[in-house]
């Protein structure tokens, strides 16, 4: 696909997200999310993640779009639950290096046994290391979450499960399907059956999320997501000739 026909097609889903909507959450919420924000941007750790990611993450089609924005709503998410700063910034690393290798095989595992190593070069203490990597390695949809017994621990793993999820709602056709899309060089007319199978997966995730939160919240990133989805195949399918 070219790229003016790429941005038109992104343009487009744009408006027609704007017209399902922002989510609630970041109408409710909107004061942790900040609050959030800032605490990512002034912490060297978290940023010196965020550049130790960025060329892999650019690499495998999601970008630090989504890393970032999974590390600031987990944040968010932990401050809404009534964690301390200490979680927010587990929270933060966890949101940054949860990708590291996403592109291989059991990469909620092999992610998490890197952002480990990783962090333990920097300096953080043991204990946080292993709290990162419990919840970058919890992280993987459809699967059952491991217990930790730590309440630290698991929170840090169920914020990180819940941002990342949130993702699956709108900004997935705003922005994941497209990056996808030019990142593995195909067409739309090759991807759209694959999309139209994805939108089974994404309604699947609407009962998985985890913290409280989470489940107040993530239902409707998901339905909104789901609402744009099928607006945008009613408009790819009458392109291609096909009932979306």
């Amino acid at each position: 696909m070219g790229a003016e026909e790429l941005a038109a097609y992104v343009e487009l889903a744009r408006k027609l997200a704007m017209e399902v909507g922002e989510p609630t959450f970041y109408l409710e919420k909107g004061p942790e999310v900040e609050l959030s924000r800032r605490l990512l941007h002034r912490e060297p750790l978290v940023q010196k993640a965020l550049v130790a990611v960025g060329d892999e993450a650019e690499s495998l089609g999601h970008g630090l779009f989504h890393v970032k924005k999974v590390a600031v709503d987990a944040g968010a998410i932990v401050i809404s639950e009534g964690g301390d700063e200490k979680a927010v910034l587990l929270a933060h690393l966890a949101g940054a290096l949860h990708d590291l290798r996403r592109g291989e095989p059991d990469h909620a595992r092999r992610g998490a046994e890197e952002a480990r190593k990783m962090l333990e070069g920097w300096g953080l203490p043991e204990e946080e290391c292993e709290a990162v990597a419990f919840a970058i390695g919890n992280h993987e949809a459809f699967t059952v979450p491991h217990a930790a017994g730590k309440p630290l621990w698991e929170l840090v793993s169920d914020a990180l499960y819940d941002a990342d999820k949130f993702r699956w709602g709108p900004d997935n056709f705003t922005v994941t399907v497209w990056r996808m899309i030019s990142h593995y060089g195909i067409s739309l007319r090759e991807a759209f059956p694959r999309l139209l199978k994805g939108m089974e997966g994404i309604e699947r995730i609407r009962e998985t999320f985890r913290t409280a939160t989470g489940k107040r919240y993530g239902p409707d990133f998901i339905d909104r997501g789901l609402a744009l989805g099928r607006r945008l195949f009613q408009v790819l399918g009458s392109s291609f000739g096909e009932q979306a």
